[in-house]
């Protein structure tokens, strides 16, 4: 009779980061992956790409992330949606200071949905240690999160708070539904197609495809908040609610 071999098999998950331009989303997995924060914003080009190994003591396993930061600008969207596929979880983040990103909430979930299936997903509320500047209030990102049955991790990228949280409750979510096998996805161990940017990080090599022909990925690309992909990239909205502001100094789970 053959013995019976116990077998330790590596967890490998491929995490995007999906939202909004200028909300955060290349600081927040840089700070995670290497530790370093930057608030020099510089406009992502298609998808970027790193990888960071964590012990998850929630479910003793030591997770290998791929961390993909999708575009958040529109006029990108036809590279970067085919990166959606095989992804096992996705933090989706808007800005405390930037209200047409919260707004844009409920399509990025929509669209992780349609590409990803019902992956681990939780919402990121960003910069706020700038909630005197907050465009929403509190109960309003708490009533969002609610609807989509999100957990809500308020962040602050700069101060270095509540990062490795987001991350550790993705991959333990993925593992608890049992990983690749359990969510029905194809494995994703490495990044195709790629070269290799600066800082260590991989960028997508660009299509040969004309955007400009009919039929091509260009003319079905998936909008946020309305804009045409001809249009300028703007700034934050400034919108500012009234009242008092709360002051968050740690996560709210909800």
């Amino acid at each position: 009779m053959a013995a019976l071999v116990e077998t330790d098999f590596d967890v490998t998950i491929k995490v995007i980061v999906v939202g909004n331009g200028q909300v955060g989303k290349t600081s927040m997995i840089t700070r995670f992956a290497k530790g370093v924060f930057t608030n020099e914003y510089k406009k992502t080009l298609a998808v970027d790409f790193l990888e960071k190994k964590l012990f998850v003591p929630a479910v003793s396993e030591e997770i290998t992330y791929l961390l993909w930061d999708t575009a958040g600008q529109e006029e990108y969207d036809s590279i970067t949606r085919g990166y959606y596929k095989g992804a096992g979880a996705a933090i989706i983040a808007f800005s405390t200071t930037d209200r047409a990103s919260f707004d844009a909430v409920r399509q990025w979930h929509q669209k992780v949905k349609d590409e990803c299936g019902e992956i681990p997903m939780v919402l990121v509320q960003n910069k706020v240690d700038l909630i005197n500047n907050a465009t929403m209030t509190a109960s309003e990102a708490e009533d969002v999160a609610r609807s989509l049955r999100l957990k809500l991790y308020r962040m602050c990228v700069k101060e270095n708070m509540n990062i490795q949280q987001v991350f550790e409750d993705v991959g333990a979510e993925f593992v608890n539904r049992g990983g690749e096998s359990g969510l029905g996805i194809n494995s994703v161990t490495k990044m195709e197609n790629y070269t290799t940017g600066t800082g260590g990080s991989q960028r997508a090599a660009p299509s040969n495809q004309d955007p400009n022909a009919p039929g091509s990925q260009q003319d079905k690309a998936f909008k946020v908040g309305g804009a045409s992909s001809g249009a300028t990239t703007r700034g934050p909205s400034s919108q500012r609610t009234g009242g008092k502001k709360r002051l968050f100094t740690q996560c709210a789970i909800l």
